[in-house]
């Protein structure tokens, strides 16, 4: 059995979307920026899904700048407000431990440059601190950037209460959504967000596109410079078949999303249940405050990549963590804020459904990933002196 399990790395596009895709590939090939009618007639499309995504989070039309995806978007909210704080002599962005790199890489090259940055600690279920979060918000800060929910533990983060906090304090707000888009509702008025960035091939859309809304009012400057598209914040001429089909896919996963919350729901419950099982097994983040489709875990006396390629020959398709640092053989950083210490934490499996995946799916990942992991400790050295006592059990 085939069996994908990977949705947060990406998602298979849908049906839908793939057709709106091919659909507006073939009609509107023209320039959305050029005068003449087939420019005009891409143009009215490209404006046309403008309203639609902003329509589903809330947003205006002229509130929404179209981006390469999510990183692309997170970088230009960052980068933009640290541009205008430094201006008024504010240098300094709260921020969190388990952001997505796409945020933290782009802080680290600001703390280069002079700003103080402070990364607000999470409890052992990946919420943030509040108390410590609030604390650190100064005169002297710039922003706030706190994503909705985490790539990797799926755990969902109070935004709505940190944005109302920075709106009272007079502080840009950021929110990396990527995640959140389209898996649960967002409104980025009750967000009371400045920034938020999607990433349409997270909800069944093209890779390669994503938006960046903007809040009317605040301050915004270009990544990419070289024309006037997107009212002169992000130039390059519009991937106008992959906006559409991002618009299409947008609505199709909010068409039922009460329902496909609840099947997901179901199945990550069992999925749960099930691996809990496994002796020395632990879930990591919150079991009630996470995204529905996700089931993140840490073995004690396995490495993650072994466990990946076994499970990959048994035809189940899953991954260690965020898949943009699949490659590397570093533990999670996010596994570390939550305190797995480095042991365990290389020993992570996330397992990320959606409405497509089936209860005989769930049966099977029940029935491979135990044979996986005492496969891989069979192997393993460390399980060996776990066994005859040379180490102590964390889990």
């Amino acid at each position: 059995m085939q069996v994908y399990a990977d949705n947060a790395a990406t998602a298979k596009m849908r049906p839908a979307a793939l057709q709106t895709y091919i659909s507006t590939a073939k009609e509107y090939y023209g320039n959305p920026s050029s005068l003449h009618e087939a420019g005009q007639a891409a143009k009215e499309v490209l404006e046309e899904s403008r309203a639609r995504i902003a329509n589903m989070i809330g947003a205006e039309a002229r509130e929404i700048i179209f981006t390469s995806g999510g990183s692309e978007a997170d970088n230009q909210a960052i980068f933009s407000a640290a541009m205008f704080g430094a201006k008024k002599g504010k240098k300094k962005i709260v921020s969190t431990a388990i952001e997505h790199h796409a945020v933290l890489h782009a802080l680290d090259r600001l703390k280069s440059e002079g700003f103080e940055i402070v990364l607000a600690p999470v409890d052992p279920n990946g919420i943030v601190n509040m108390s410590a979060l609030e604390q650190a918000i100064d005169e002297n800060t710039c922003l706030v950037s706190v994503m909705l929910a985490n790539n990797e533990i799926g755990t969902i983060q109070p935004v709505r209460e940190i944005g109302a906090i920075c709106k009272s304090k007079g502080v840009l707000f950021h929110t990396d959504a990527v995640q959140a888009v389209g898996h649960i509702s967002v409104d980025v008025t009750a967000l009371n967000a400045d920034y938020l960035a999607l990433s349409a091939h997270k909800f069944g859309g093209p890779r390669g596109v994503g938006a960046l809304y903007v809040k009317k009012g605040a301050p915004l400057f270009p990544l990419v410079e070289g024309g006037a598209q997107e009212r002169g914040k992000r130039a390059g001429t519009e991937n106008l078949p992959a906006v559409a089909a991002m618009a299409t896919a947008l609505k199709e996963s909010l068409l039922h999303l009460d329902q496909a919350t609840a099947k997901v729901t179901a199945l990550r419950e069992k999925l749960i249940e099930g691996l809990l099982k496994i002796p020395h097994s632990a879930l990591n983040g919150d079991r009630i405050k996470r995204l529905a489709g996700n089931a993140s875990f840490c073995f004690e006396g396995i490495e993650g990549e072994g466990l990946l390629l076994y499970l990959s020959d048994m035809g189940v398709s899953a991954s260690s963590g965020s898949a943009c640092t699949s490659g590397s053989l570093d533990p999670s950083h996010v596994l570390l804020a939550i305190g797995r210490v480095h042991d365990v934490a290389h020993g992570s499996l996330r397992l990320t459904l959606n409405e497509e995946n089936t209860e005989e799916e769930i049966d099977y990942l029940l029935k491979v990933v135990p044979e996986a992991v005492e496969k891989i400790r069979s192997f393993s050295p460390v399980w060996r002196d776990l066994q005859n006592g040379k180490r102590s059990f964390i889990l």
